[in-house]
């Protein structure tokens, strides 16, 4: 193709580029599959995608010199300016109204505009009854906003319906209880305390308890709706005190509750409905897309050594996305699950369940294969020393290759780091199709042995030979992979059928099979290369060692990826002859009482276990209280005291009153203490008035609001509670002063009011303080309003038919900062619970148990005789990741907590916690790579027991870093210096394989013992000596935060006291 002439304009950024790759040489064609048609075919690919490079939008003279007039012409008149910039401005904001955000904002304010009408249309507040209260229908459709998908809906609605039930059940029995004593026993003060300390302590701390043992948004939102009702029957209403029965409340606030999820569900489903089933597949398409992303681009990384295109722009924006949309993925399936279930569909569902357990697995694939990527970049700085690299080293190859031989065969060995476009030309545009050859069969593999090539003698000439032999078929199944995802697992919607051409299955057994012969033939000669006979220290045998198992483990991962994918089509392909065969709908999740009489199958899925066994539980559920069991009063002697009858009655006491040392149980003990003690003022003759005048039901509301598990949650909940309430006040007063008390024009500034603040809860994600903003403006200016129209009685002091908005507003400020206060004081006084304590020894906690796990040697147990759960079950694995995010949610939480030491370091924190989540990734591919070998064959076993020395002192030197960390995070002391490493531990382990490899195949390879370990025996000892270097370099990392953190150790510290 002929040079760019001057006219065209310069080359673009994309092109330069390939153009410079192509110069420095190129892979040689790899033999790859179409996976849509199945064919061979050999040329020369690439992985990279020119969309990827970020480069800067090309504008030719015409555009410039049209902008410049525009900006004259502009700067000639001021109206011209101002009407670019409103045309401008309301393009910008239609397209802002086409997006799901601004759509569901404005659902939600439609929803609250029907809510309204609860209070403000005549026919439907006379439905409502006398009582005052109507906004309540407002406030349920704030809570229980449309929008969100039909599954959640149910969901809503469902857990709507079930807190009024429990609302009716505490509020019945409480005025059950007070007729009881008043009418038959004459004994109300009795039976006020009976109410106080059983259903308004008791109802209101369990809600508390359910609360926090679910802690889901909707369960939060059906909690306050519940502690609403329940408060507002047991304090403000006159039947608990006086000792009377009355239902008229109860049927208000139940017509309440009916009306406000019909409207939201109203609105949810006719105006631009959401369906979950929709939702998951289109988030498939996008994950399985931002699978293709990852794949060519780490694997392209690799090849070319480089990691700075795992640090380009166009990686970490394909890694945002993937993280964002792999996230919403169990989010969706959660709710298509309720919509599955009400359809009939429930067969689907679970098949959808199984595709998405599919595409989990291959998102921890992709995390495999970046570690294993970012372990050779390592590595080549640590043996390079920043300075020669690959691409070097392979020109040098291309100096010392055997002259002579053809041009096919002299580019076998140019370059293997570079790859060129699509066409084998860098000057060609990417976007002109190849010509493809068909490929014999015969060709297919061009043996290494029949190159002369020069040994290889440093760790980075390792690296370029493995790439130069096994990069095409890496490249090659990297293609047909990343082109299979392309196209899975669904087509376009708004049917979403499911796209699976027929080539696929076989297309991918092909490319797998190629790529296992491939990889077999290059690690054998990457071997042959290392020149076995030769004596070395034992330094440069573990980098040798080190540099093939990093090798080897990327190029295991890529296979497993593909094994993977296989399954994944298997998934697909159930799903669709399911949704091609079955129409019968079935709802047999309604016959619950099968499952009663019905025996328990095994559980073999992880995520239905229970998190872990009875021993275990409490060791991720609630970690301080595992952290006191090491006290000697926690457990009891079991021996002779035990043959005396009284020390066992005070054995079982002392276990039945370990119940109270949970959080759980202390925190609702706390929150239904702290109820009681504030509603006793609306018990007590003397103080009821003040309590009703201050509207101290509004303050009891807040409390429970503000309550939560740790000091730093209830400080932010309280700080949001009170600004969202001060504003909403503020507001409520301007719009009254404005309307008047006009029903219409209230309802229209409620509407353009909720705007902003559905604003806030949806797009901004802070729903408490867009919440807490209109259950203000409702609380004053809809209750204004009710008391205008002469709807409530005792409405005397905040000035009846005509009301004093402002001191309205003050009353309800005043009742929320009084709650907001004690629920502070109760949350620091009852039980206090230190997110900045609790993270500390949560985290300590964690470290222990993963050097333990790490203690038990994770290869051994694949030994003869040993189980395979002695290192850590999918269970355990599952338990430790849901652990984390607790422990970055009490980080978080600790922000927020003031101490006069300072404030919570939570930037280093944060760092620690990055490195854990790193090293538990770690211990989850060693879990991997063992599920997949069950138990050990022959090459294996006599590895493992060659090693099995070496491999007990590096564990047990990772254990003991693992503890001293420990100790110094729960003691908050310093650490010594001269901690030991683990890399002299880690050399001699790599030293004893390359003398494995040297002692066995001997100096000459071609005749190797049957019996002696193959290739593929080396994946568990590679994955494993790569695991140990991720755990080392974090552990060094957690090391140096740690040092900073409690600074060094001085005779202050070490003075005896």
């Amino acid at each position: 193709m002929s040079s760019p002439s001057p006219s065209d304009g310069p080359t673009p950024p994309t092109g330069r580029k390939l153009a410079r790759f192509s110069k420095r040489g190129k892979l040689k064609n790899g033999t790859f599959i179409l996976p849509g048609t199945g064919e061979r075919v050999r040329r020369q690919i690439t992985l990279r995608n020119p969309a990827n490079f970020e480069a800067p939008r090309r504008q030719n003279s015409n555009d410039s010199l049209g902008g410049a007039l525009r900006r004259t012409y502009s700067q000639a008149g001021t109206f011209r300016t101002a009407l670019d910039g409103t045309k401008a401005l309301a393009k910008e904001f239609w397209q802002y109204a086409q997006t799901p955000t601004a759509k569901g904002i404005l659902k939600c304010s439609l929803a609250y505009l029907l809510g309204s009408m609860g209070t403000f249309l005549p026919p439907i507040a006379n439905f409502l009854g006398a009582q005052d209260g109507k906004h309540m229908v407002a406030t349920i459709t704030v809570y229980f906003h449309p929008s969100r998908s039909a599954g959640s809906m149910v969901e809503a609605a469902m857990l709507g319906i079930a807190a009024f039930c429990y609302a009716v059940f505490i509020s019945v029995s409480s005025m059950a209880t007070s007729a009881l004593f008043e009418t038959q026993m004459d004994l109300i003060q009795l039976g006020h305390a009976i109410v106080l300390i059983v259903f308004c302590g008791g109802g209101l701390g369990f809600i508390g308890w359910f609360k926090q043992k679910y802690n889901s948004p909707l369960v939060g939102v059906a909690c306050s709706l519940a502690s609403l009702a329940i408060i507002t029957v047991l304090t403000k209403e006159n039947a608990v005190v006086a000792g009377v029965f009355s239902d008229d409340k109860i049927v208000q606030v139940m017509k309440m509750v009916l009306i406000g999820i019909t409207a939201t569900t109203f609105v949810s489903l006719l105006f631009w409905p959401i369906s979950a089933r929709a939702e998951l597949r289109e988030n498939m398409i996008k994950t399985t897309d931002s699978f293709g992303d990852m794949l060519t681009m780490i694997t392209g990384a690799f090849l070319s050594g480089s990691e700075m295109e795992l640090r380009a722009p166009a990686f970490t924006t394909a890694s945002n996305r993937y993280k964002s949309v792999f996230t919403q993925l169990a989010k969706n399936l959660k709710e298509a699950k309720l919509e599955h279930y009400v359809l009939g569909t429930e067969k689907q569902y679970r098949l959808e369940k199984k595709v998405v357990n599919c595409m989990q697995k291959l998102a921890q694939s992709i995390g495999g294969l970046r570690s294993a990527a970012t372990t050779q970049f390592t590595l080549l700085k640590e043996n390079t020393g920043g300075g020669s690299t690959p691409i070097n080293r392979l020109n040098q190859f291309q100096t010392e290759y055997t002259p002579g031989r053809s041009q096919r065969d002299r580019f076998a060995v140019l370059t293997a780091i570079e790859e060129a476009s699509e066409e084998g030309s860098g000057a060609e545009e990417p976007t002109r199709r190849p010509t493809l050859q068909r490929f014999d069969t015969e060709d297919t593999i061009t043996s290494p042995r029949s190159w002369t090539l020069p040994t290889a003698k440093t760790s980075g000439e390792i690296f370029s030979r493995f790439i130069m032999h096994l990069g095409p078929s890496m490249k090659s199944l990297a293609y047909t992979l990343s082109e299979i995802l392309s196209e899975l697992p669904f087509g376009p919607g708004p049917h979403y059928s499911i796209a699976i051409n027929e080539h696929f299955a076989t297309s991918l057994r092909d490319a797998l099979s190629l790529y296992h012969i491939a990889r077999s033939e290059a690690l054998k000669e990457l071997y042959r290369s290392k020149e076995l006979h030769k004596s070395r220290s034992e330094s440069l045998e573990a980098d040798f060692e080190e540099v093939a198992a990093s090798c080897g483990h990327f190029s295991f991962s890529l296979y497993d990826f593909g094994t993977e994918m296989q399954t994944f089509l298997a998934s697909l392909e159930e799903l669709k002859a399911h949704s091609e065969i079955h129409k019968r709908r079935s709802w047999n999740w309604l016959l619950f009482w099968k499952r009663w009489t019905k025996k328990q199958p095994v559980i073999t899925d992880p995520e239905a276990e229970p998190l872990l066994s009875n021993s275990q539980s409490a060791t991720v559920k609630d970690i301080p209280t595992i952290a006191s069991d090491r006290r000697a009063s926690k457990h009891w002697d079991v021996g002779i005291q035990e043959r005396r009858i009284t020390e066992g009655v005070y054995r079982r006491i002392l276990h039945g009153l370990r119940i109270l040392e949970r959080d759980d149980v202390r925190f609702a003990l706390k929150v239904g203490t702290g109820a009681a003690l504030y509603a006793l003022f609306a018990y007590i003759p003397a103080t009821r008035p003040f309590y009703q005048h201050w509207r101290g039901e509004w303050g009891l509301l807040s409390y429970m609001l503000v309550c939560s598990m740790t000091i730093g949650a209830s400080n932010t909940t309280g700080w949001s509670r009170f600004i969202g309430t001060f504003l909403g006040a503020i507001i409520a007063i301007f719009t009254w002063s404005i309307c008047q008390g006009n029903p219409i024009a209230l309802a229209f500034c409620g509407w353009l009011v909720s705007l902003p603040c559905f604003y806030i809860i949806l797009a901004k994600g802070n729903g408490p303080f867009g919440r807490f903003i209109m259950l203000t403006y409702n609380l004053s200016c809809l209750y204004a309003y009710s008391i205008s129209i002469k709807e409530v009685d005792d409405d005397d002091d905040e000035g009846g038919a005509t009301p004093y908005i402002f001191e309205i507003a003050i009353h309800r400020v005043a009742a929320v900062l009084a709650g907001c206060i004690w629920g502070l004081i109760i949350t620091r006084v009852i039980f206090p619970i230190s997110a900045r304590r609790k993270f500390e020894d949560g985290l300590s906690l964690l470290w222990l148990r993963m050097g333990l796990i790490w203690k038990r040697d994770p290869l051994s147990t694949l030994l003869e005789g040993e189980s395979k759960d002695s290192y850590m079950n999918l269970t355990e694995e599952l338990a430790l990741q849901k652990y984390v995010l607790q422990l970055n949610s009490l980080r978080t939480a600790a922000a927020s907590e003031f101490e006069l030491r300072g404030p919570f370091p939570s930037r280093q924190y944060g760092v620690i916690m990055e490195s854990t989540s790193r090293m538990l990734e770690a211990f989850h591919a060693m879990n991997v790579v063992m599920q997949k070998n069950m138990n050990a064959n022959e090459g294996e076993t006599m590895l493992l027991r060659y090693t099995a020395d070496e491999r007990a002192q590096l564990c047990l030197r990772i254990s003991h870093l693992f503890q001293v960390l420990a100790s110094s995070l729960r003691l908050e002391y310093p650490l010594t210096h001269g901690l030991p490493s683990t890399a002299n531990a880690r050399d001699r382990l790599l030293a004893r394989i390359f003398k494995y490899r040297k002692d066995v195949l001997g100096e000459d390879s071609d005749q190797e013992d049957s019996s002696a370990a193959k290739d593929e025996d080396y994946e568990l000892l590679y994955a494993y000596i790569l695991v140990t270097g991720q755990l080392a370099e974090e552990i060094k990392k957690v090391e140096k935060e740690v040092d900073e953190l409690f600074g060094v150790m001085d005779e202050e510290m070490l003075k005896l006291q």
